[in-house]
């Protein structure tokens, strides 16, 4: 395993860290948990990414069980505040008020003083931004956590952050990006470089579409993410027939180089050295071990190319048609 820089932090992240979305979140057994934890440390990953919101606390509880008997200075762990966490429709966003209630029971579930890294999940354009700020950066002086980040926010929202707080505000950005989603790269990525802002990306194997498992014209394998109607909200934008022929016209490229679908996809992610880590899930000690093994390779130019070629008009790109984009920025009067 390799490890990168986090942003204009001290953090030593693990090129491929473990998330929690869809499986920690009660998707998968405790004891699968527990042993997907287990082979992440073995392969050498280092950073665990949870949120408040997977489960409404249930994937925090889990990793808090579960992390809370090895040395808190093994891992580096991270979460995320911004989503509904009850059926008060009130009870989500960045205010003040809400940061502060939700840090407090981030902790408790995970069993910990801190976090290394704190996550506006989304951007909240109903809570002024100087709000959110003020409230993010009490939490690091309370030493509640050390760094801060950022998940899905658009060019414009993120300069008014630095706008107010400076490049130091922000360690790391965490948008979706992948073989299929490349649009972070035209905005997202430009400007957090400059300001000293690392990539945590999330889905870089597009909800499992990358690893070839589901094929044009066939309806998916019954225990595949995309059959389960709870958990395909996001995967249905990647299953036309064009893109899985797309994605079809990879395994040849893998083949020719020795590897797996999936360590294809991850390597492409991890090509850019904006990128610090890709965030992956597993419900199998197995798939940790496989995604782990990314970490050690480079693809030639002449592969990267073969890639784009293959995979033709299929990715997005524009940033404009990003779909967890939201709204305008909030100002104090």
């Amino acid at each position: 395993m390799r490890y990168r820089k986090l942003g204009s932090s001290d953090l030593e992240v693990s090129e491929i860290a473990l998330g929690s979305w869809l499986t920690y979140a009660g998707g998968i057994e405790a004891d699968q948990t527990r042993a997907c934890t287990d082979a992440a440390f073995e392969v050498g990953i280092n950073f665990f990414d949870t949120a408040n919101v997977y489960g409404r606390g249930a994937a925090e509880t889990a990793w808090g069980e579960i992390l809370s008997g090895r040395p808190r200075d093994s891992y580096i762990l991270a979460t995320k505040v911004w989503g509904q966490m009850s059926d008060d429709p009130d009870d989500r966003g960045l205010s003040a008020a809400q940061i502060a209630k939700q840090i407090d029971a981030s902790l408790a579930r995970l069993q910990t003083d801190y976090v290394d890294l704190y996550q506006a999940h989304r951007f909240d354009p109903d809570v002024p931004i100087e709000e959110t700020i003020e409230a993010l950066q009490k939490v690091v002086a309370d030493g509640k956590a050390r760094y801060l980040g950022f998940s899905e926010w658009t060019q414009e929202q993120i300069e008014a952050a630095l706008e107010i707080a400076g490049p130091d505000l922000f360690v790391s950005s965490q948008p979706q990006y992948s073989l299929l989603w490349q649009a972070p790269e035209v905005e997202v990525f430009p400007i957090s470089a400059a300001n000293g802002i690392s990539q945590i990306v999330w889905s870089p194997l597009a909800e499992g579409v990358l690893t070839g498992k589901y094929k044009p014209g066939e309806a998916p394998p019954a225990d595949s993410r995309a059959a389960n109607e709870s958990m395909n909200k996001f995967i249905d934008r990647k299953m036309s027939d064009e893109t899985l022929e797309a994605v079809q016209r990879l395994a040849p490229i893998a083949e020719g180089e020795g590897i797996s679908m999936v360590e294809l996809a991850l390597a492409w992610v991890l090509r850019r050295e904006e990128v610090a880590a890709a965030i992956v899930g597993a419900s199998r000690p197995e798939q940790v071990h496989a995604n782990a093994a990314a970490s050690e390779i480079e693809l030639s130019s002449d592969v990267i190319a073969a890639i784009d070629a293959a995979l033709g008009d299929a990715p997005v790109k524009e940033p404009e048609l990003a779909p967890l984009a939201q709204g305008g920025v909030k100002h104090r009067a």
